[in-house]
């Protein structure tokens, strides 16, 4: 098997969790391994960040959707017997060799089989070490059904499972989200899942809407387009179809008042939404 590099998307969005190390000395979200992982020096990091300024609000909404992931989760394992935690679409991500709910919380990863060859081989390089309790679910979904694939890799169905699912959605078809969501809310054990999702375009400001085309035209660039956008109550009432008994949907206004309250006046109410959501 051919190893295959992590999708461009998910380089930068880790590129984006080592600048906010570096940067902002971790504020929101700290990962003590999102530089090593990368290979790359602090000052490198740095120097790439800050010349692109435009890409701060993107850093803190990867820095701020990752830190809401982390708490939610540790929230499940501490108040509902959470067990098990998915990392759908696993990139770059650290938590899984950082966790600090190791005695009680089994880790799958879950991403195409080439790409967790590299990632393998990036963390050997790196001195990072696999512990025991983390299973990397090599999972074609071209050719495999999400729960068959995590069944296959010892994924306890009856037990209750977390699912970080962050910077995955937009890249997806409407059909590939439903039927993903279906999937989770099906699990007998329970399910809690974090999302991240962006309004339509047509929703934004002419000044986000600029931005927006901008980026999703470098995206396509690089052979990763968005695929899907959502609006909140139709997307919410899918969810509660789906089994999903608790939500919660944080805007970019809600965001900043959880995160930067001193900007909170000033944020818009449209663009990317953080979720957190689960069945009874």
């Amino acid at each position: 098997m051919l190893e295959q590099e992590p999708s461009r998307t998910a380089w930068m969005a880790a590129t984006h969790r080592a600048a906010h190390q570096v940067l902002e000395r971790g504020l929101i979200f700290s990962d003590p391994l999102a530089l090593r992982i990368l290979g790359q020096d602090a000052e490198a990091v740095a120097r790439d960040a800050l010349a692109h300024p435009e890409r701060r609000g993107m850093r803190a909404f990867i820095a701020a959707r990752a830190h809401l992931a982390e708490t939610a989760l540790a929230a499940g394992v501490e108040q509902r017997g959470v067990s098990q935690l998915v990392v759908l679409g696993a990139g770059l991500d650290t938590f899984a060799y950082r966790n600090p709910l190791a005695d009680r919380l089994r880790v799958f990863e879950v991403d195409h089989p080439a790409t967790q060859a590299w990632k393998r081989r990036r963390l050997d390089e790196a001195g990072i070490a696999i512990p025991a309790d983390v299973v990397h679910a090599p999972v074609d979904f071209e050719r495999e059904a999400l729960l068959d694939g995590l069944a296959a890799a010892g994924l306890d169905l009856a037990g209750r499972t977390f699912f970080i699912w962050l910077g995955v959605v937009p890249y997806l078809t409407p059909e590939a989200v439903r039927a993903t969501l279906t999937a989770i809310g099906s699990l007998p054990g329970g399910a809690e899942v974090a999302f991240d999702y962006a309004d339509p375009p047509a929703a934004l400001s002419a000044e986000a809407r600029a931005a927006h085309r901008v980026r999703a035209e470098r995206v396509a660039a690089v052979g990763e387009p968005w695929l899907s956008y959502f609006e909140a109550r139709p997307l919410h009432a899918m969810l509660t179809e789906l089994g999903f008994a608790e939500i919660e949907d944080l805007n970019p206004r809600g965001l900043a008042e959880r995160y930067w309250p001193g900007a909170a006046s000033g944020a818009p109410e449209r663009g990317g939404h953080v979720v957190l959501a689960r069945t009874a």
